[in-house]
């Protein structure tokens, strides 16, 4: 491998070349330092001025922190003279509190030492009043002995009884008193009430009275109605349940049966086999089934128009239907549920008057004799009666009481039985509204005259005002004017007691004493 050899040009061109290079190493070098110097600078100024941020921002944070715990100090001091202002009102209030107490206290004390003082003074008027009784029976111990020959036991007992007959006599006349002054209230009271209810409700006098005879057309009728070998007239009393009594009656045939609602049947019965002239006992069992079904409507329909004349709300069906069949039923020629509606209303008149559940009362009031609907039926007086059907069928306890109590065959436990008891005796004792037998009329004059001669001490007794009141004459050398008072509520608890009778009666005990001589 041979080289060239170097010539001076080249020389001098490296030459060149290497100042070259080395200026531009220097002048690149010095400019780096330049921008390096300038850098830093601006890396100091942008130092500082994030420092003074900082700063600032410090500043105004310690600021903002200083203010929330001055604010946070000055509610907190004033939550506390909140809180001490209230426990100074509280100690002034309780203070004024333990002296109001106490001034009372003082007034108390006063009171029991003015008490104790009348006491005290009581009880020395007491010590001497004894003391003086015990000179006065010790004087009338000594008379006794000295003018009597009494012994001392014997004093002693006739004292007793003089003292025992005095203070007799005195609670009698209390007792008459204040029974006699409280009649006159509870009258006057009682007759306000009752004279608003009575003017408030007018409801029909008339009655209506039931029938057990059919009508013919003629007297070849009755063969008919008899039947063949009496065939028609079985087939008819077994469809029925009611006996037919064919007598010497011109055009007329007669029913008979205890159960009402049965009797209406039968008589709608005969009136249409009458009508149509048909009778054999398939035609009887067909107007029969017809008559039934018509009847049982017409109980319902009854039970609901008496709900609904008395602004209820609907009663259990079983109870509308058996009280429906009162329509059928009468007791001395008044219709029984005519007779419910009006107490109904009379009831609920009476409640109004003296504050008492209306709506209750009415109830009451039309269900009270529904137990004559069932009394052929189960054993028992019907207000029992009524009171157990009326429960099964989810009556409140206040309105089965009411009905069952009534009669005051049990205790009234709310003033419903006591309004539905003077609705009932209004009902039935106003004028027109009943009307008995004169037999039956006869009989209970007899047995009111009879329980007023039944007394010891009775020397004759008159039922009079067509059995209204009894006037009982009483023999003065066996009873005492307070005495008679007692024979009279005795003679009133034995009516109440035996008797069935509308309104009420009174019982009048004279005793008089005749003084009688002869100027001869």
């Amino acid at each position: 491998m041979q080289f060239e050899p170097i010539t001076l040009q080249d020389l001098v061109v490296l030459a060149l070349g290497i100042a070259g290079g080395t200026l531009w190493t220097h002048r690149q070098t010095r400019r780096q330092r330049e921008a390096s110097a300038r850098d830093q600078a601006n890396l100091l100024t942008q130092a500082r001025r994030e420092s003074e941020t900082i700063l600032r921002e410090a500043w105004l944070a310690a600021n903002e922190e200083a203010l929330k715990l001055r604010q946070q100090t000055e509610h907190s001091f004033t939550k506390r003279n909140e809180a001490i202002q209230d426990a100074e009102q509280k100690l002034v209030q309780r203070e004024t509190q333990i002296q109001s107490k106490a001034e009372s206290l003082n007034r108390d004390v006063a009171t029991f030492q003015d008490k104790e003082t009348s006491l005290q003074t009581r009880i020395e008027e007491v010590r001497l009043q004894r003391e003086q009784v015990g000179l006065l029976a010790e004087q009338h111990r000594s008379l006794l002995e000295e003018y009597g020959k009494l012994s001392e036991k014997e004093a002693r007992a006739q004292i007793l009884r003089n003292a025992e007959q005095s203070a007799l006599k005195d609670a009698a006349e209390i007792n008459r008193r204040i029974v006699d002054d409280a009649k006159n209230h509870a009258e006057q009271e009682s007759r306000r009430i009752l004279s608003i209810a009575i003017q408030r409700y007018a409801g029909a006098h008339t009655f209506e009275s039931t029938t057990s005879t059919v009508s013919l057309s003629g007297e070849d009728m009755k063969g008919r109605i008899i039947g063949r070998e009496g065939r028609n007239i079985r087939a008819f009393e077994s469809a029925t349940g009611v006996t037919v009594l064919i007598d010497d009656t011109p055009n007329a045939v007669v029913l008979s049966g205890f159960d009402p609602v049965r009797r209406e049947i039968a008589r709608e019965s005969m009136d249409r086999l009458i009508k149509d002239g048909r009778i054999h006992p398939a035609r009887i069992e067909e107007v029969v089934a017809q008559a039934t079904q018509e009847v049982q409507e017409s109980i319902v329909k009854a039970g609901e128009d008496a709900v609904f004349a008395l602004n209820l709300p609907p009663l259990n069906p079983e109870i509308v239907q058996v009280l429906g069949s009162l329509k059928f039923r009468h007791s001395f020629t008044q219709n029984i549920l005519a007779h419910s509606v009006e107490v109904g209303h009379l009831t609920g008149l009476l409640a109004a008057e003296l504050g008492v559940d209306i709506a209750a009362a009415k109830r009451s009031g039309l269900l009270h004799d529904i137990g004559k609907a069932l009394s052929h039926e189960i054993e028992g007086p019907h207000a029992a009666v009524g009171a157990d059907f009326i429960q099964r069928h989810g009556e409140s306890d206040p309105i089965v009481n009411a009905v069952g109590s009534h009669h005051d065959e049990i205790p009234h436990t709310t003033v419903l039985g006591i309004l539905v008891s003077a609705a009932d005796a209004m009902s039935a004792s106003r004028p027109g509204a009943r009307s008995e037998a004169a037999t039956t009329y006869l009989k209970r004059l007899e047995r009111l005259e009879q329980i007023g001669n039944s007394f010891a001490g009775v020397e004759k007794s008159f039922a009079v005002q067509a059995g209204r009141e009894l006037r009982v004459m009483v023999q003065p050398s066996v009873l005492t004017d307070d005495a008679a008072f007692g024979l009279a509520k005795e003679i009133v608890r034995k009516i109440e007691e035996e008797l069935q009778y509308p309104g009420q009666i009174r019982v009048t005990v004279v005793r008089e004493t005749r003084c009688v001589e002869y100027a001869k």
